[in-house]
Parts: structure tokens; sequence; C-alpha cells
């Protein structure tokens, strides 16, 4: 027999591993996917031994329930025989090796033509299907008879769908020249269907010239003049039958607004979710539009997901009805449009007023930094002219502080002009501050904290970029699975929103995304956060008070106090946790200043049983933790980690990490690989 293909196995199961796992019934819990990595007989054996127990290996531990003869089976197809014919066996699984055996009962015949088959319904220990069925031939005799494995739709298959192009998969390459619409054919009836058919690798398509009629049955045939490379023909016509389904129309499920919603803020960019997948080219401004009576409302539309968004030129009007209206013409991705247009209307707000909703400090915050810059965020987006340093105060006692006054999103920050002086301070708000249509808050906002001296290791001030969870120079990708970002923003400067990908299935949860070719003020804002992120970063490497402790190679399996941590090369942290001990101090203060790169590394499941976590003792808190990297970050699969990350140059989230931090990176690109959780420190 020929030498087993492990390494190309190899090489597809990380390709595969990298598009996400089989969605099915089953109720999925994170984890890898199952995969097919070799079988005994390799495909394509020629002159396997009678006496063959064939195996399959999988690539980790899987349900030994889910194999059985019906998702592990053998056909046998010899030149004598018309049909394929059903190999009885016995079936086991090695959960050391991970193999599955198919041990025929009686010995293989010879001169025959056999096709392993694993379908998508093994799964693994964490109920992950298989991405697809896992076929392979091999031979007792010199060669292989050809035949057909597999057919989409299968055969009595019901509910098709009326654009379906169908295709069949053979066991072994086949003669090109001999695939054709007369050797392979769809009828309805005595009608012939006409189409196109293609074929590449071991797969024949048809690609039916107009869309099917529904409920519908229709007969393939697949004609026994079709050969293999080696002129070898199949036994008999291959035939099976399907019908197709009804016509089912899309619909929208939730609206945002609601239908007849009043008091809805005048920024509000109006929504639409469907019931399906949509035609994107079915959903323009012509097909959702927006009108004040007759007049109708510019804006641009987009659709993402489910969701069809009309983001109004201009804020809305106060106090005024508004009349949405998604048209009939949109359609699914099936072709099906709505049956009608769908309208549904909302009022404008007249006396809503703002409140404030979140401050850093918080009211009654002890031991704040000397260096703190104080912030305010608000329920929605304010009037920035209204927001100075007249209506945004800082006292220390009764004398005014001063300091400079900026708004960004819904965030209000109060940069003093030198660093506080130890004592109590009072933050108000008053109410000279107005949202957009002008209503101020209801009452001025007083909060109060208090300043500490600060011994030992110094903070590190984000200043602007700690809003951010994520911020990087080139790119964000979430490559897999539903990543999320808590109570933080998503930024990209220089880069473009377009360098932004995998939003959706990745979310933010109480923030937003922002990129350089935004409409100003974004751009500005962006490029403050950039600036105050250098100026973190090289704060960070520069700090020698209290002089640095050299480390080097792999600290897993420490425990460190505050301080300053130096290494001239790379940092590990991978035979075992790091625990950082504040000895009670939570306005303790880590850094670690790596000229090289920085890697956690662990593995399943989380949190990393096999180490590579960060572990917070001693009252420390997240928020202390700064990590300057020299060149690139990886934070190890299934980690827990604990900080916030400079990097210069690159930063990767591997598969199901979490970190209570911030992912920052100076220059180069950020990468969540799949399923990746990030909240604010």
């Amino acid at each position: 027999m020929r030498p087993k293909k492990l390494l190309t196995a190899l090489a597809i199961a990380t390709v595969v591993l990298i598009a996400g796992c089989k969605k099915d019934d089953y109720v999925e819990i994170e984890g890898i996917c199952p995969l097919v990595i070799s079988t005994n007989p390799t495909n394509g054996d020629v002159s396997v031994p009678l006496d063959m127990i064939i195996t399959v290996t999988f690539n980790e531990a899987m349900n030994p329930a889910t194999i059985t003869q019906a998702s592990f089976s053998l056909q046998s197809q010899s030149a004598k025989k018309s049909t394929a014919a059903e190999v009885s066996g016995t079936i086991t699984y090695d959960e050391l090796t991970y193999t599955a055996s198919f041990t025929p009962s009686e010995p293989l015949e010879a001169d025959v033509t056999y096709t392993g088959m694993v379908t998508s319904s093994v799964k693994d220990l964490m109920g992950n299907a298989l991405q697809e069925d896992y076929v392979f031939t091999f031979s007792t005799g010199l060669t292989i008879t050809p035949m057909v494995t597999i057919t989409d739709p299968a055969n009595e298959a019901v509910n098709v769908l009326l654009n379906k192009v169908i295709n069949v998969t053979f066991n072994v390459e086949m003669d090109p020249l001999t695939i054709t619409t007369s050797s392979f054919t769809v009828n309805q009836g005595t009608l012939s269907v006409p189409g196109t058919v293609s074929y590449s690798g071991t797969k024949a398509s048809f690609n039916p010239t107009s869309d099917l009629t529904s409920n519908t049955i229709y007969t393939c045939t697949i004609k026994s003049s079709i050969t293999n490379l080696d002129g070898n023909a199949l036994q008999a016509d291959y035939v099976w039958t399907f019908n197709t389904g009804e016509t089912h129309s899309p619909s929208i499920i939730s609206t945002d607004p609601d239908d007849n919603d009043v008091d809805v803020v005048l920024n509000k960019t109006v929504t639409a979710n469907f019931n399906k997948l949509m035609d994107v080219s079915t959903i323009t401004s012509t097909t959702f539009t927006i009108s004040q009576g007759v007049t109708p409302v510019t804006g641009t539309v987009t659709y993402s997901g489910i969701k069809a968004s009309f983001n109004p030129t201009s804020d809305f009007s106060i106090n005024t009805i508004y009349t949405c209206t998604v048209k009939s013409s949109v359609a699914d991705l099936d072709g099906n449009d709505l049956q009608t247009d769908y309208v549904w209307t909302f009022t404008t707000g007249s006396s809503v007023a703002p409140t404030v909703t979140l401050t850093d400090p918080v009211d009654l915050e002890t031991s704040v930094p000397l260096n703190k810059v104080i912030s305010a965020t608000f329920s929605e987006a304010m009037n920035a002219s209204t927001i100075t340093s007249s209506s945004f105060i800082l006292m220390l006692g009764s004398e005014l502080v001063a300091g400079a006054v900026n708004y960004s999103g819904n965030t209000a920050t109060f940069t003093p002009a030198v660093d506080l002086e130890l004592g109590n301070y009072t933050a108000t708000i008053t109410t000279e501050v107005e949202n957009l249509a002008g209503i101020p808050i209801m009452d001025k906002y007083q909060w109060t904290f208090s300043t500490n001296a600060t011994f030992g290791t110094p903070f590190v001030d984000l200043n602007s970029v700690a809003r951010f969870g994520i911020i990087s120079g080139v790119g964000v990708s979430n490559n897999a699975g539903a990543s999320e970002i808590h109570d933080m923003d998503v930024g990209i400067y220089p880069g473009a929103r377009s360098s932004i990908t995998g939003f959706p299935p990745g979310i933010i949860v109480n923030g937003d995304f922002y990129a350089a070719d935004d409409a100003d003020p974004v751009p500005a804002m962006l490029l403050q956060a950039k600036n105050d992120l250098v100026e973190a970063y090289l704060f960070a490497e520069g700090a020698t008070d209290p002089a640095p402790v050299t480390v080097a190679g792999d600290i897993g399996g420490t425990t460190l106090a505050p301080g300053i941590y130096k290494t001239t090369s790379t940092l590990l942290i991978q035979s075992g946790n790091l625990t950082l001990d504040a000895q009670g101090d939570a306005n303790a203060v880590w850094i670690f200043q790596i000229a090289s790169d920085f890697t956690t590394v662990g593995g399943s499941p989380y949190p990393s049983p096999a180490g590579g976590n960060v572990i917070l003792a001693g009252n420390a808190q997240a928020k202390n933790i700064f990590w300057q990297v020299g060149r690139s970050a990886t934070i190890g699969d299934y980690t827990s980690f604990k900080g916030n990350i400079l990097a210069l140059t690159s930063l990767t989230m591997n598969a199901y990490s979490q970190t209570e931090g911030r992912m920052l990176c100076r220059n180069g690109a950020i990468e969540l690989t799949s399923t990746n959780i990030i909240n604010k420190p």
C-alpha cells in the first residue's frame, strides 16, 4: 500500500479549523473542530489485503455513541455488479488513539473496489460535528472501479431550494470529457431540464438555466458512459430523485425604533431585522425609505447579517412623526420578495433630558492617581459647544482647578493643567450642557473623589486611549466566532473602516467602532488617542523608579510583587500561571518592559489548566498592569489574561482566550482568532 499522507491531512485540518466548526442542531459547546486526519487503507490504495481492518483516525477525542453503522459505513463495487453493496461488520473506537475501526464480518473480496464513508453526524465530546462527510476509496485488485458516493440533494430529499445546483461526487477522479449534459441529466417527468454541467476534483455539478418549479419531483441520472481517468466506466446508470419545496417569503421580525415609539433620540439610526439572510443588492435608499410627511429624509442605507440600517444625513427634527418603509421588492438570497411594503412610524422626543451615566473616577473613589484625567459619559450625543470649562468644573475644596475640557462620542473629559494635589475634589456638570435637541440635563451632576500620594511603581496614564478595548494602526480582524468587546470602543488609525472585519459575528457591547476615514470629528479623536498611546508606551518603556528587576524566558509558575520587570529579549508565560500579588494594596502597579515578543501558552478548556494564565491576588487590579511589548504580543489558546498590552508591531488573541484589559497596538494589526472576550479592567 502507498504511504499515508498524514502531513497533507494535517495541513487540511489546519485550514478547516480556521474556518470554524460545523453548525448542527446540537447546542454547541466551544471547542476545536473534529477532523479525519488519516485512514488505513489510504484513499486510492490498491492491492489491499483481504483481511484488512479499516481504520479512521480523528484529530481529537470523539463521542463513541455517534460512531455507528449509520455513521461509519463501507460499500463494495465490483466489475461484475451493477450496484454498490453494503458491507457488514463490527465498529469499535479506541479512546486513546482517537481511532475508529471497521472489522468486516467476512474477508474482503478479491478485485473489488470499496468506498468508506464517515458522515457529518459523528461528533466530538463537546458536541461539535465533523465538517462534512469524509469519503475514501481503495481496491483489493489492481484498479479502482468508479462509483457515485454522494449526491446533493440526497436521494428522496424534500424541500429542496428552487435555485439549487445539483452535485454528484465520485470516489475517484473522472474523465471530464465524459461528463456532459448528455451523461448528467435532470428531468421533470419526461421533460429535460436545461442547464450547464461542470466538473472539478471529484465533483460534477448541474446548474439549471432557470429556477426549478416548486412542489415538483425531479429525477437525476448519471449515465454509465462516464469513465475515470483510466477509462473504467460506471457499472450502471446512477439514478436518484428529489422534491422541491414551497416558496417562503422573507419577513421583518423587528425594528428599532418600534412602531409608534415616542421620544426617539434625534441622532437615531433606524434599523429593520429580517427573519433570514437577504440579497444586499435589493436593500438600497430606494427600497428602505424614511419620510416626514411627504418630504423624504436623506441618508445612507447599509446591510449586515440580517439587519438593514438607515443612517440619516442629519439629525431628525424635534417632536416630529416619521414614517419608515421597506418596499416589497427587497428579496432574500433565493429571490423571494416581501409580500407587501412594511411600514412603521415613530415620533422624536421633545422633553427627554439627557443624563450622566458614568464617571471616571466614580463617586467617592479614593486613591485616585495625581495625573488623572476626569471624564463624564452621557446617555446620548450632546451639543459639544455647550460642554466647556464653565459647564464642566473641578474644585479642590473652594479652589477652582485649571484644565482643558474636550468632548468626543458621548464622553466629556477634563484634563488638569498640572497634576492634581493631595486632597478631596468635587467635579460638577452644570445645567448648561445640552443634547442635540437643545434640552439640558435636569439638575447639575456632582461627584467627589480623593487623591493619594503614589509610592512605588508609577501609574501609566493612558489618557484618551483608555476608552478603547482595541486600537490598531492598520487592521482589526475577528477571524471566527462571536468575539465580544465589553464597555469599550474599537478604533483604527490611520487605517480605514474597511480594515475592520469579522463584525458580525463579533460584537461590541456598550461601545462603538471608529476609523480614520469616518466623518469629523472622529479622525482628530483617533489621532489624539494614538498620540496618547505613543506617550504611554514611551513612559512605560522608560520607567526606571523603582529600579527594574531583570526577568527572562518563561515566568510561568512564579509570583511577582508590584514593580517594574524588564527583559532584553522575549518573555513567555507557559509552565504554570503567573500570579501578581498586590499584597493588599489596590493601587499597586506592575510595568513589564519587554524588548521583543511576548507570548502566553495554554490549552483547552478555559481557563487553561496547563498554565499560561495571569492570576491576580492581594487586591491586585487589572487596570494597574501594563505590558510594554517591543514587537508582537500573542495571548495563548484558552488563557485568562489581565492587564493593558501596549504593543509596537502586532497583537493576536488565540482561540477562546479572554482578557480583562486592553489590546492596544501602535503600528500594526490586531487579530482575534476565535471567540475571544475583552472586558474593561
